[in-house]
């Protein structure tokens, strides 16, 4: 599994345009077992791109539905997203949220356009509009439950990696480089040690161990350990050998 994670990731990091990305994103959903993918910023596109992040490979004719009824903000997947931080397969939909008569409608029509069953990674970044990575099979056939893990992780890579390429056309913000002991913190972080155990590890006070870790969050603007994690392993600061590596 890390193996593929760590290929994607490394293709991810050399997408300079959005159609490299969702090449990559394309070839490896079909390696997985899914049909299609979708990347997106959870706000209303009008058919264009100005406001956010997005990227899929839908059946023609879908996105103009979908547009249309400006589904970005209340489509009942982006809406159950909103609740979690970590993937779910859209049968839990039920359970996550209320679905209503006209949700219901949007996840019949998505059959009639030949989606299936899918499983979307939530993206919340401070200071941005929700998001999401979505993978779906297609109308009838079976999710690939084995590969849901994998999914998971290739979906907040490629959201990382979608962002990156949405800022390029930004103008350019200066960075803070990362300490020696803020990547130390990081990689004890990615191998899912607490504040405590990282300074018992490192032989630091915890109120220093802390202080590095939320010099690191800051740094990327993440919101949690898990997006901590993701935006160190993308931007090269860690690698996936060295947080397997014991």
């Amino acid at each position: 599994m890390f193996e593929r994670v760590d290929a994607f990731v490394r293709d991810a990091r050399q997408a300079t345009m959005a159609d490299e990305l969702g090449q990559l994103l394309g070839e490896v959903a079909g390696e997985l077992g899914f049909s299609y993918f979708a990347l997106t910023h959870h706000v209303a596109f009008d058919g264009g791109v100005r406001d956010g992040v997005r990227l899929h490979n839908y059946p023609c004719g879908w996105q103009e539905y979908f547009d249309a009824r400006k589904l970005g903000p209340s489509d009942p997947v982006h809406r159950a997203s909103h609740g979690t931080s970590v993937g779910f397969a859209w049968s839990e939909l039920p359970r996550m949220i209320r679905l209503t008569e006209a949700d219901q409608q949007v996840l019949d029509d998505a059959g009639r356009f030949g989606i299936g069953n899918g499983f979307t990674v939530p993206a919340h970044v401070p200071g941005e509009s929700n998001g999401s990575c979505s993978f779906a099979a297609a109308q009838g056939a079976a999710l690939p439950e084995e590969q849901l893990a994998t999914v998971q992780l290739i979906g907040a890579f490629a959201f990382e990696a979608a962002r990156r390429i949405w800022r390029m056309r930004q103008p350019p913000v200066e960075q803070p480089a990362l300490t020696g002991r803020q990547v130390e913190c990081l990689l004890w972080v990615a191998r899912g040690k607490s504040d405590w155990e990282v300074s018992q590890i490192l032989g630091i006070s915890h109120e220093t161990a802390k202080r590095h870790i939320k010099q690191a969050r800051e740094r990327y603007g993440s919101s949690n350990r898990s997006l901590l994690a993701v935006n160190a392993l993308f931007d090269g600061a860690i690698s996936f050998r060295e947080v397997l590596r014991r």
